[in-house]
């Protein structure tokens, strides 16, 4: 069966936690709203498909006849269907636990540009933006980089010690996104995280990752959760 997920073309956003997951697992996919060009209009007109369980808002998967939203809950299904999780079920829970974690990272920089309202632009939001760069630079960042480091440092290679899951693939989209947000604060933090830093060169180096991060598949940050504004980052 080959799957379909739905997400916004043109950003990788939160889709991207998703897409990762079906490279790294060699899963048969189409990213319908990307297929013959990026088309914005497609998303609109499935989402507002009746269905007995509509997601409120991509990403959502659609697999086996069900159609699964929220980004956390569509890895958790992958994770057990397709061996990208523990198998027990105290792994899988913690895995699903340290993905949630990374959502919640997620949120926070997605604040730091949006920190009124999702409804108005950065430009009209600007002053309270610095204010939230500030703190999210000088305590939050290190705050959840710690909690990560100490992770690695206890189970080793991975977040669940013996192989790599969803989560590790998560982790590293937000590093990724991080570097290219706050380049300066993140070369700052990183020499106190040479665990995560490893775990951002192997997941690199995952064969069938190192294929799509080379392919026209992989998205570049920009205009989505993951923004560069020079005025909200320093060291």
């Amino acid at each position: 069966m080959t799957y379909r997920l739905w997400y916004w073309p043109g950003i990788p956003g939160r889709g991207e936690f998703v897409r990762l997951a079906l490279e790294a697992g060699g899963i048969a996919y189409r990213d319908c709203a990307r297929e013959d060009g990026d088309d914005f209009k497609k998303v609109v007109a499935d989402l507002e498909t009746p269905r007995d369980s509509p997601p409120f808002a991509p990403p959502y998967l659609i697999a086996d006849g069900m159609v699964i939203a929220q980004t956390a809950n569509i890895l958790l299904f992958l994770g057990e269907k397709h061996d990208l999780a523990p198998q027990d079920v105290a792994g899988r829970l913690w895995v699903h636990q340290a993905q949630l974690t990374i959502a919640d990272m997620v949120t926070e920089v997605h604040d730091v540009h949006h920190p009124i309202a999702n409804s108005l632009y950065y430009e009209d939001q600007k002053p309270e933006a610095a204010r939230k760069a500030e703190d999210f630079r000088s305590a939050r960042i290190p705050k959840y980089l710690a909690y990560f480091e100490r992770i690695l440092a206890h189970r080793g290679d991975w977040l669940s010690g013996k192989r790599w899951s969803y989560a590790d693939l998560s982790l590293f989209h937000l590093l990724e996104g991080l570097y290219f947000a706050f380049p300066k604060r993140m070369g700052a933090v990183a020499r106190d995280c040479p665990k995560l830093l490893a775990l951002r060169g192997t997941v690199r180096a995952i064969p069938n990752i190192a294929a799509y991060l080379a392919s026209d598949r992989r998205q570049a940050f920009g205009n989505g959760i993951f923004r560069y504004y020079p005025e909200l980052d320093a060291a």
